[in-house]
């Protein structure tokens, strides 16, 4: 169904329309949702753009910073409804236009229990026509939730959210061995992947972040957590099972925090073809070497390098290791992240750009969108950027419709 505003004729002059070719002062015509023509006369309304740049809207392909506005506090919870209009009004004034929610399925309570991904699911469908943005979800399912979340999956795989899937198993990170870094851990699923013991006291310590955010007492958060340890037999079984109902919806994939080249193969080979954040250069490499999609975190590269000691994004957006960039838990760290990268010459212009709009459309196969083309989707963002200067987004178009404008005092 058409939008209001997708009818309207409208022709930008006087911007610095970034392509994928390079950089040029140009005209850019949209018409019924989508780009008419660039270079032509003006036609409809002008829309003066003189000083500004003219770019494709951003696209997120994992974003949780949502998760701020439902639980403000600790176990603070808002109205579902409330927060998302927040989140969305958000999104457009960062200048994204396609947004792939993360939403946690997973086995504990609070915050990240299935109950409430699929509440807010619920709630998105419903303020669809009420949101600005194209608001989509990423199935955030921890591989050890199987039955608490199998259910939900299938269902969301056949509404208008049009999700993709990531398999995360942050279980099996928490239950590693104590003398072994995030970073080092084996393949998940090896024999010889070293655990640590859930009588260990120390485990009570790593797991306290969790707990509070579960809403439950340390010993009762390691007693929950000692139940769901038991099913690890279960686990690949019930990852190729959902990698099944992806395929049979031709949802995209992906994997979450890879360490090895090993956990790479195991989720290409089920089809999941993005390496999200891949942890260690092996696994990234690997996934090169493959022709995956890698995923790395806009907040790492903004911030110049990743707060758990990861790979640094800008290295390998240089080293040509990265095609996309995601929001992470900060929705203005994707411009940001491209502001700095620009600033320290990792790339040309239209090369980093694409980082945030044509590699993430390829990444989740949205062939109609991410780049300025004739017959591609409007979604476009007008950007506010003086030379040495921090960027601003000071317009947002999703398919035709102003989203988001905003009139600066100067």
């Amino acid at each position: 169904m058409a939008r209001k505003g997708s009818g309207i004729v409208q022709t930008f002059t006087g911007a610095q329309v970034l392509l994928a070719a390079g950089q040029e002062e140009t005209t850019v015509t949209i018409a019924d949702g989508r780009i008419a023509e660039i270079g032509g006369p003006v036609r409809g309304e002008r829309i003066d753009a003189t000083g500004l740049i003219l770019a494709p809207a951003l696209i997120d392909v994992h974003g949780d910073a949502f998760e701020r506005q439902l639980m403000p506090r600790p176990n603070v919870f808002f109205p579902v409804e409330a927060a998302l209009i927040d989140t969305d009004r958000q999104l457009a004034a960062n200048g994204i236009a396609t947004a792939y929610h993360a939403v946690t399925l997973g086995w504990e309570p609070g915050l990240r229990a299935v109950s409430r991904g699929r509440a807010m699911m619920e709630a998105l469908l419903a303020l669809t026509p009420r949101l600005t943005v194209e608001n989509r979800v990423q199935l955030r399912w921890e591989t050890f939730a199987h039955e608490e979340a199998a259910d939900t999956i299938a269902w969301a795989l056949g509404t208008d959210l049009k999700p993709s899937i990531a398999f995360n198993d942050h279980t099996s990170m928490t239950m590693r061995a104590f003398d072994t870094s995030i970073q080092d851990r084996a393949f998940e699923h090896d024999p010889d992947f070293r655990t640590a013991s859930l009588d260990d006291d120390r485990l009570k310590q790593r797991t306290a972040g969790h707990a509070k955010r579960a809403g439950l007492e340390d010993g009762e958060y390691l007693a929950l957590l000692r139940r769901v340890w038991a099913r690890r037999d279960d686990v690949p079984g019930d990852i190729a099972k959902i990698a099944a109902m992806g395929r049979d919806h031709g949802a995209p994939m992906l994997s979450h925090d890879d360490t090895r080249a090993e956990t790479r193969a195991f989720f290409r080979d089920i089809g999941a073809h993005v390496a999200e954040f891949p942890m260690v250069i092996e696994a990234a490499r690997a996934a090169r070497a493959a022709g995956d999609t890698i995923v790395f975190g806009a907040p790492n590269a903004a911030r110049g390098g990743s707060h758990i000691g990861s790979l640094g994004a800008g290295d390998m957006v240089e080293e040509g290791l990265c095609d996309a960039l995601a929001s992470d838990y900060f929705y203005p760290s994707l411009l940001a992240a491209i502001a700095r990268l620009d600033a320290e010459g990792r790339a040309d212009r239209p090369a980093l750009w694409s980082l945030v709009s044509a590699g993430p459309a390829r990444a989740m196969g949205l062939d109609d969108r991410g780049t300025i083309a004739p017959g591609k989707r409007a979604d476009l963002v007008l950007i506010d950027w003086p030379g040495g200067q921090t960027p601003a987004i000071t317009g947002t178009w999703v398919a035709g419709r102003c989203a988001y404008r905003a009139l600066t005092a100067g």
